[in-house]
């Protein structure tokens, strides 16, 4: 039995479109992660020691961003566990690795201050469009949660389970309940995103009497 690295490979990648009926893109992507791993290494034949294993860790790091990384890492792991399902090799060479390293943090996107504008300009000129009171109702509804959402950056999920007691017209504030059960008030300081909300109290005020929920949908239950 050949016992080549490049073989087993070979014989691992028809395995996983055959008998795991992986998809054809899934494995060529498998297939070029292992080449370039055997490219990396210094031989072709098993068993890998830890030492080989670790001085490819190192490579891909100096050569690729934490997800590549992670990607190319799980290719080679999966490689390796299945030869040791096959008892092709009594160890996995991964098992006496830690492969958990930091990877950083995503800073979330913002949207363009002009983009805003637009997409406002857009749900305010749909409201004179409406050809009937329900559609006009809607749309009222709608303004006030964009403008506040704009206003105050909260989250959807934040802004889904507002009550009207957190919102304080009066004062301007809105108190939200965010991760953690963590709460924090913030100022509304735009004339706009108030005269919205007051407009969406009014329109909606008969379905408000029947609920706790500040945002509402038809059947009177909070907005998703």
């Amino acid at each position: 039995m050949q016992t080549t690295l490049k073989f087993l490979m070979n014989e691992y990648l028809d395995y996983c479109l055959i008998h795991k009926n992986l998809d054809r893109k899934t494995v060529k992507a498998y297939g070029i992660d292992l080449r370039q791993f055997l490219s990396l290494i210094s031989t072709d034949s098993l068993p890998v020691s830890k030492e080989i294993l670790m001085d490819y860790l190192s490579d891909i790091h100096k050569m690729y961003q934490p997800r590549t990384i992670k990607r190319k890492i799980a290719s080679v792991k999966a490689f390796f566990h299945y030869l040791e399902y096959e008892e092709i090799i009594q160890l996995n060479p991964f098992n006496k690795i830690d492969l958990s390293f930091r990877q950083p943090k995503r800073l979330p996107k913002t949207i363009p201050s002009n983009m805003i504008e637009v997409f406002l300009s857009t749900i305010y000129k749909e409201k004179s469009r409406a050809l009937t009171p329900y559609q006009e109702k809607v749309v009222v509804r709608d303004i006030a949660v964009m403008e506040l959402l704009f206003a105050t950056g909260m989250r959807i999920s934040e802004l889904c389970t507002l009550r009207q007691a957190d919102l304080d017209l009066e004062n301007r504030t809105v108190l939200i309940f965010g991760k953690g059960a963590k709460e924090r008030m913030l100022q509304i300081g735009n004339e706009e995103v108030i005269r919205a909300l007051l407009r969406y109290k009014d329109c909606f005020s008969e379905e408000l009497c029947e609920t706790e929920w500040l945002f509402v949908n038809r059947l009177h239950n909070r907005k998703r």
